[in-house]
C-alpha cells in the first residue's frame, strides 16, 4: 500500500509551540507511526507539507499513491489550486482520500462534498467519546465503543457536509454536542473518509485506538484496481466531479 501524508507542517515550526512537544517527529510522524504499527512491512509513506506541496504531490507522485492522507489548518488558502486538481483527479481515478480534524475546510475535501464544511467548536480540552455505530464496518474493526478520548477540541453539528454514504462514528461531548465523526463517501471510483479526532494541541494521533481506525481506513481506502490499469484520465471517460 502506497500512502502518501499530507501534513501542512505549520503548528511544527512554532517555538515552543504545544504541536512541537506533542509531536516532536509532526504530526505525520505519528500517524504514519501508527499506520506502520497496524499495517507493518505493507505500508510504504511518503510524507508532503505546505512548503513543498508542489512538488511532493506532483502529478507523478499522485500516480504512485494508493491513499491519501490530508491534515491542514491554517493554511488552507495556501495549497495551489492545480494540486487540488491533481488530487480530485486521482481520487475520481481510484485514489483514497483520508480527511482529518481540520482538514474539513480543506480546499481538496470541500471540493470533494461540494459544501461549506461547517461546524460547531469549542476548544476546552474536553473529553470525546467516539461511538462506533457501524461495528461490522471494516474501518471499525477492532476499534473498542466507544474509543475514549480524554483532552480533545470539540467538533459539533451542524456539520454541512452530503449525508454520509455509510455513518461509521458520532462523537459526543460533555456539553452535550454530538458530531458525525466518521464517514464515508465515493467520488468516481475513489473512497473518501472523514475522522474529526486528531488537533494539534492534543495528542490524538498517539491514541492506539485512533491508530487502529487509520490503518483500517488506509486498508479499506486502497484502490480495488491498480492504478497502472486505468488508462485515460476520468474526465476523458465522462467521469466529473460531484
Amino acid at each position: 500500500m502506497r500512502v502518501t501524508i499530507y501534513n501542512e507542517g505549520v503548528h511544527e515550526r512554532e517555538a515552543g509551540s504545544m504541536t512541537q512537544k506533542l509531536y516532536p517527529d509532526g504530526m505525520h510522524g505519528a500517524i504514519a507511526a501508527g499506520l506502520v504499527a497496524g499495517l507493518g512491512d505493507t505500508v510504504e509513506i511518503r510524507h508532503a507539507s505546505v512548503h513543498d506541496h508542489e512538488t511532493a504531490l506532483s502529478a507523478e507522485v499522485l500516480a504512485d499513491t494508493d491513499v491519501l492522507l490530508w491534515w491542514g489548518h491554517q493554511a488552507h488558502e495556501d495549497v495551489l489550486d492545480e494540486v487540488v486538481d491533481r488530487v480530485l483527479t486521482r481520487v475520481h481515478e481510484g485514489m483514497g482520500f483520508i480527511g482529518l480534524h481540520s482538514a474539513h475546510y480543506s480546499k481538496p475535501f470541500k471540493r470533494l462534498m461540494g459544501t461549506t464544511c461547517s461546524l460547531r467548536w469549542r476548544n476546552d480540552n474536553d473529553r470525546e467519546l467516539v461511538w462506533n455505530v457501524a461495528p461490522t464496518h471494516p474501518i471499525a474493526e477492532g476499534v473498542p465503543n466507544p474509543i475514549i478520548i480524554e483532552g480533545q477540541e470539540m467538533y459539533g453539528e451542524l456539520f454541512d457536509i452530503p449525508t454520509p454514504e455509510e455513518l461509521v462514528f458520532i462523537s459526543s461531548f460533555s456539553g452535550g454536542e454530538v458530531f458525525r465523526s466518521g464517514v464515508t463517501y465515493t467520488r468516481g471510483l475513489g473512497k473518501v473518509f472523514y475522522f474529526s479526532p486528531g488537533d494539534q494541541e492534543y495528542p490524538v494521533y498517539h491514541h492506539p485506538d485512533v491508530q487502529r481506525v487509520l490503518a483500517n481506513a488506509v486498508r479499506w481506502a486502497v484502490p480495488v484496481l491498480p492504478a497502472t490499469t486505468l488508462d485515460a484520465p476520468m474526465a476523458e471517460r465522462g467521469w466529473f466531479e460531484r
